[in-house]
């Protein structure tokens, strides 16, 4: 089952987390401060209005003389006209170079992400579902970009016009600025105070988004087994349980935001309203003309729209401080196994490669009072082919997992070579290695991609040998296309051999000094294992190749049979002499060779 993302993960109580995006904002220095320029040239436009709309009243409609009057209107409404140009190419302009660096900021983030998550170890999954990871590349980036290409763009420009409208009342109407003033003070505060609720309940909305994602993914991943068992209906109420969750968190999300929006409409209103009683009082008692009241009460409009708009912005604001803080978690993620800063340079051998394994002692991050490897060492040599045996569990796959460095040993090191694996950079090591699992992993591809996926430079005439090498040509040759059939989500197209062989040819492709093979022939029939053996025999001549057999059949022939037991190295040697050894190997054999 799916781990549920934790809920009550502690956040901060305001958007200082959307700092975390300042890296990914950097590069486009030059875009921003461009899009500032028309942000405020846009936003000038807007504040020169409300002058023009006063000459307009008190010079045009108010003139004596007819003619002059018509004169009069005619400049003012081409002044306004000009304005209004004005303000649609500003923001226009600003428009797009906005929209473009949410665009680019988000693809950048989102790429950073996923590159981060691919480095990552397995210890990082076992902790962390898939499915979250898909929420925050998915829902978070998309919040993200929301605020980026808009909401920040459009809290700017509100602040740039409230600040100019609060400046022109300065400058022409003081008594009204005190009454702005005051607005400022009894309605921003109270929704800055209030906004802190609206986060938290932000943060708990994407996590529930997460819960749901992790479901899905898990399921869909399993749809076979789902089925066998027919438990579809539990699983779509399992689901829906999530969603559910996901919903009565949003309502109170929305819940919150809705009285926010209220109270800074109702407040504004409230306040645009008892100053344009003023100015009416002030008009009827000859303090002022029509046309400053009128330009008056443009501004506080204007004013009062930013306030609405600033708010509705900050809470855009707050529910992408939650989605960043969540990427920057993931970002913030460090990986425990890691290339050294200065690796060594080393050619790998032309045939197979030594390994030592010295006084290895090994648990899980997941499981640390469960020992998966004690005490383990041995040497194996260039060429050999060594198969490692025993129950499950007994830490064969772990041996898999330490020496591609998947996980560090708590005690001892490997040496491939000669060199401890430590010291070899992460992509030089796992160079050397080939692996064929017994779950083989296909890509939503072609069968010649897959095959490729070996070695990516790697010419068609190439895969076509490995194919020919791993007995996949013969079915792929039969397929609609050829080597270019799509072969569905994880080879879903192909028999379980099928998927096997190819991913056999695909180790076989790359080339490697040192091949490791999990059980890569349990899901051939006999006929199919036959010649995949042979293949799989031709693959390892000149390379040293580490085997996890539980069929003890496909390993008579090893140079050397480690078996395990308990995280221990209990026996080693031949087929023949460990069963004449009468110990864990002769039981093992005698089971499955009498049955």
């Amino acid at each position: 089952m799916a781990k549920s993302s934790t809920p009550d993960r502690p956040v901060s109580q305001n958007p200082k987390s959307l700092s975390g995006l300042l890296p990914f904002l950097k590069p486009y220095r030059f875009q921003i401060g461009l899009a500032f320029v028309f942000l405020v040239m846009a936003a000038a436009s807007t504040l020169v209005f409300p002058i023009a709309l006063r000459q307009l009243i008190d010079n045009g409609l108010q003139h004596p003389d007819p003619g002059a009057q018509a004169m009069a209107l005619r400049g003012n409404f081409l002044m306004l006209f000009g304005v209004a140009v004005a303000l649609g190419l500003f923001s226009a302009a600003r428009f797009f170079i906005v929209s473009w660096l949410g665009e680019r900021v988000t693809t950048d983030l989102r790429n950073a992400v996923y590159s981060h998550v691919l480095k990552q170890s397995p210890a990082f999954f076992e902790t962390t579902p898939t499915g979250e990871v898909i929420s925050r590349l998915v829902a978070d980036t998309t919040l993200v970009q929301t605020v980026v290409g808009s909401s920040l763009s459009m809290g700017l420009r509100n602040a740039v016009m409230g600040a100019g409208a609060l400046a022109m009342l300065v400058w022409a109407h003081p008594t009204v600025m005190l009454q702005l003033v005051l607005t400022v003070v009894l309605v921003v505060w109270p929704a800055t105070l209030y906004g802190r609720r609206v986060r938290r309940l932000s943060r708990a909305s994407q996590d529930r988004v997460a819960d749901s994602s992790s479901i899905a993914t898990e399921i869909l991943n399993a749809m076979s087994v789902v089925q066998s068992y027919t438990a579809e209906t539990r699983e779509a109420k399992r689901f829906a349980a999530a969603t559910e969750q996901g919903f009565h968190t949003a309502i109170r999300r929305t819940r919150a935001r809705s009285v926010l929006v209220a109270f800074i409409i109702i407040a504004n209103a409230a306040f645009l309203l008892w100053g344009l009683y003023q100015g009416t009082q002030a008009v009827l008692a000859g303090d002022l003309s029509a046309g400053q009241l009128g330009q008056a009460v443009l501004y506080v409009i204007i004013f009062a729209g930013a306030v609405a708009v600033l708010g509705e912005t900050y809470g855009d604001l707050l529910r992408a401080a939650g989605a960043t803080e969540r990427l920057m978690e993931l970002l913030g993620s460090t990986s425990p196994v890691q290339s050294p800063e200065h690796p060594l340079a080393s050619v790998p051998p032309v045939s197979g490669s030594t390994l030592e394994f010295q006084d290895l002692k090994f648990h899980y991050p997941s499981r640390p009072s469960q020992m998966a490897l004690e005490d383990f060492s041995v040497d194996i040599q260039a060429g050999q082919t060594v198969a490692l045996v025993g129950p499950s569990g007994a830490g064969k796959t772990t041996l898999f997992a330490l020496l591609l460095r998947y996980y560090d040993p708590q005690r001892g090191q490997i040496l491939l070579d000669g060199i401890p694996v430590q010291h070899l950079s992460l992509h030089d090591l796992r160079q050397r290695i080939g692996i064929v699992p017994q779950e083989p992993v296909l890509f939503s591809t072609s069968a010649l991609e897959n095959i490729r996926y070996g070695n990516p430079a790697a010419s068609d005439d190439d895969v076509r040998a490995a194919a020919v090498a791993a007995f996949a040509d013969e079915f792929i040759v039969d397929l609609p296309e050829g080597y270019n059939t799509f072969l569905g989500e994880r080879g879903v197209r192909l028999s379980g051999g099928q998927r096997q062989r190819i991913a056999i040819a695909r180790a076989i492709l790359k080339n490697p000094p040192l091949l490791l093979l999990d059980e890569a022939t349990s899901a051939l029939d006999a006929n199919s294992e036959r010649m995949v053996q042979a293949a799989l025999e031709s693959a390892m001549r000149g390379r040293t190749t580490l085997v996890i057999a539980h069929r003890l059949a496909t390993v008579q022939q090893a140079d050397k049979i480690l078996v395990l037991e308990h995280g221990r190295l209990v026996e080693q040697g031949q087929h023949a002499e460990l069963v004449k050894l009468g110990g864990v190997y002769a039981g093992l054999a005698a089971l499955q060779f009498n049955a």
